[in-house]
């Protein structure tokens, strides 16, 4: 599988990740090593996860996600595997995580260790800052509210610790995730003021239901800065893969937890997401695959965050990494595009 490198960082990653939000909710320990033994024998270096996994969050379930890779980690060779996690931010509640999670020098110290205890690992190769401290819109929010803003970490300060961890050499790299032009150019700006750790990634949702990232400027960002994108949710919680179009009540994030897939509860997610299904079946392909190659064939592309909770889903989804979508092709997205634009942010 092809490589590619992280920013300017000297880690590279396969242009497929394994996203592992499913493990430890959705799938067993047993089930979630097998995903990891049958990812890293098709080429697959890259595995991401993050403190709040599984999901939805609970309580009761926090931390499981990292302990299932962790227990499947410390039997591999750590230097052949690039290790992701995250910190989560505030403002969505998760009391249970440190009394309400922030992104400061004391919690993201706490929350690394956590992390790397319950992944039985030294070091992760990538850090990344799970949405931002600041408030944002996000999670299919579509409007910025400034009378919502509210008290935050500054970044040169976020930034600080985790240079601190780098310097430590618990941390090799650092990322965002969830981010805007503004805190991408922020954190840019830190680290040349203060000559700290660049950033190497940004971890948004990309897909063909949300090109938020080309239309919102965050493209232009990463052309400028060299920041790649990690596309997660590339088949919109199986919307682009025809899962519910075949069976509105099949077994799924979307029907399994609708509170946590309400980002896709709009009026032209169907009909766009059908769109694209007859697209794809019209070409010959599986719409799942043309839903991922779609994302990783893109210039700011680094890797696509893909996730699975059966055997057969994930073969099919790491099936994309070869598949090269022509031109003409990708016009009839793009005219699909314009007709219902961003349906899902």
């Amino acid at each position: 599988m092809e490589q590619r490198q992280l920013g300017d960082s000297n880690i590279k990653v396969s242009t497929l990740c394994l996203g592992t939000m499913t493990f430890g909710q959705q799938n067993t320990e047993t089930q979630a090593h097998q995903q990891l033994d049958y990812a890293v024998a098709q080429g697959i270096n890259f595995i991401d996860t993050a403190e709040m996994y599984p999901v939805p969050p609970q309580a009761e379930t926090q931390g499981r996600t990292e302990a299932f890779v962790g227990s499947w980690l410390a039997k591999q060779r750590r230097d052949s595997l690039v290790v992701a996690t995250k910190i989560a931010g505030p403002s969505r509640g998760m009391k249970w995580i440190r009394g309400g999670p922030q992104v400061n020098a004391v919690q993201i110290n706490s929350a690394i260790e956590g992390s790397l205890k319950r992944l039985r690992t030294d070091y992760v190769d990538l850090y990344q800052i799970h949405w931002p401290e600041r408030y944002v819109p996000m999670f299919g929010d579509r409007y910025y509210e400034a009378s919502r803003q509210h008290a935050a970490e500054y970044i040169d300060n976020q930034l600080r610790a985790l240079a601190e961890l780098v310097q430590a050499g618990k941390v090799r790299a650092i990322g965002l995730s969830n981010e805007t032009p503004f805190g991408v150019l922020a954190f840019e700006q830190a680290a040349r003021e203060h000559k700290l750790p660049r950033v190497v990634s940004i971890q948004n949702a990309y897909h063909l239901l949300n090109r938020t990232f080309e239309t919102g400027g965050l493209a232009e960002v990463s052309a400028q800065t060299g920041i790649g994108l990690l596309a997660y949710s590339p088949l919109a919680f199986g919307w682009l893969a025809g899962k519910y179009q075949r069976d509105p009540q099949a077994a799924g994030r979307i029907t399994e937890f609708p509170g946590f897939g309400q980002r896709y509860a709009k009026p032209n997610v169907p009909v766009a997401a059908q769109a694209y299904v007859d697209l794809a079946q019209k070409h010959g392909i599986s719409p799942a695959q043309m839903a991922i190659a779609f994302a990783r064939q893109k210039p700011f592309t680094t890797s696509v965050i893909i996730g699975a909770t059966h055997p057969d889903q994930l073969a099919e989804n790491i099936g994309a990494a070869s598949l090269q979508l022509s031109t003409d092709l990708l016009t009839e997205i793009d005219a699909i595009d314009q007709r219902w634009p961003n349906p899902a942010p």
